[in-house]
């Protein structure tokens, strides 16, 4: 992400702002964030988690969605472009344009060198305002690491961390799992930086 301005912006404006637009931003606490390009290795995580979620949901009433995809949540004001959402049941939006959905079940983010600490935290808490949602995954642009936040039927979320080819991450919403291996095949962490 790239370093935000200080003035304080309505949830009006920023949709104004993002409709005119023809780069991608979030909205965070009245702040408007334009969101950075993305290197090669977060890139290829995403697609990769993309394919292996799609394959999850086989004949389920569940849709995978690109990071094109706007979620919003009403309760903390948040806007925000995950990069992988699955939506099951039946899908609501807002009445923006376009349209943000507004019941997310599996949400995915890949973490960069200035996203790491905030998908880890401050987004995840925004994200437990979503009351449809069920599984969390933070992916690791660093090492074989999936983050794995689920909510439990408590409505509390255990984190469950994964490291290493041998792990794999168990969804429970989507009756399966996916490797680590399978998800970080073919990717070069370094790929892309200089020097």
């Amino acid at each position: 992400m790239v370093t935000p301005a200080t003035r304080s912006f309505t949830e009006v404006e920023y949709l104004a702002v993002e409709h005119a637009s023809e780069t991608k931003h979030e909205f965070v606490a009245g702040v408007i964030v334009a969101m950075a390009p993305a290197r090669p290795p977060h890139n290829m995580l995403a697609a990769s988690a993309t394919m292996a979620l799609g394959g999850l949901v086989g004949p389920r009433d569940c849709v995978v969605m690109s990071s094109d995809q706007r979620v919003h949540v009403p309760s903390t004001r948040l806007y925000a472009y995950p990069d992988v959402t699955v939506a099951c049941g039946e899908r609501r939006y807002d009445d923006g344009e376009p349209p943000s959905l507004l019941n997310p079940t599996v949400l995915v983010e890949v973490t960069s060198d200035t996203t790491e600490e905030y998908d880890r935290g401050t987004k995840f808490l925004h994200y437990q305002g979503i009351e449809s949602l069920r599984e969390y995954l933070v992916i690791s642009h660093r090492e074989l690491r999936v983050f794995h936040h689920r909510r439990l039927d408590t409505g509390q979320w255990l984190l469950t961390e994964l490291a290493g080819a041998d792990a794999s991450v168990e969804l429970p919403t989507l009756g399966g799992s996916i490797a680590l291996q399978s998800l970080y095949a073919k990717v070069a962490l370094d790929e892309g930086r200089r020097g």
